[in-house]
């Protein structure tokens, strides 16, 4: 199986999770789903899997009365040090709710610090996108 089909059937397998914890919650508005997009020079798909998971578990739902319309979306960089621990994290869209994106963020700083980088990475860092958004039911 293709990298790119192995990395998107983690997707959506984690999004189903997230669907059955969350739909009691967010209700009419819209259901979570997070992806995870990692710098090109890491290959590493258990790592990027480990960490996707890790966010995906820290992520608790805000109220549904603040979750935004169906196809918002939250990105929040982080860039991982070599040690595993969060070097900068920034929200760098919004997703128009403040409780929303401070969720997002709340995730990534709550699921570190991750795995050290692996031995063969090359660089000092890695930076990671992860986008919060918001679909509808």
């Amino acid at each position: 199986m293709p990298r790119s089909a192995r990395v998107s059937l983690i997707t959506a397998i984690v999004c189903v999770l997230l669907d059955l914890v969350t739909s009691r919650t967010l209700g009419a508005a819209g259901r979570p789903s997070l992806n995870a997009y990692f710098q090109s020079t890491l290959a590493d798909e258990a790592y990027q899997k480990k960490t996707f998971d890790r966010v995906a578990k820290a992520w608790k739902t805000p109220p549904a009365k603040v979750t935004p319309k169906a196809g918002a979306k939250t990105v929040v960089q982080a860039v991982i040090a070599k040690d595993g621990k969060i070097a900068s994290t920034s929200v760098s869209m919004s997703s128009g709710s403040k409780e929303w994106d401070a969720a997002a963020l709340a995730a990534v700083k709550n699921a570190a610090p991750f795995d050290a980088l692996p031995a063969g990475y090359k660089f000092p860092s890695l930076e990671v996108h992860f986008h919060v958004s918001v679909v509808a039911q």
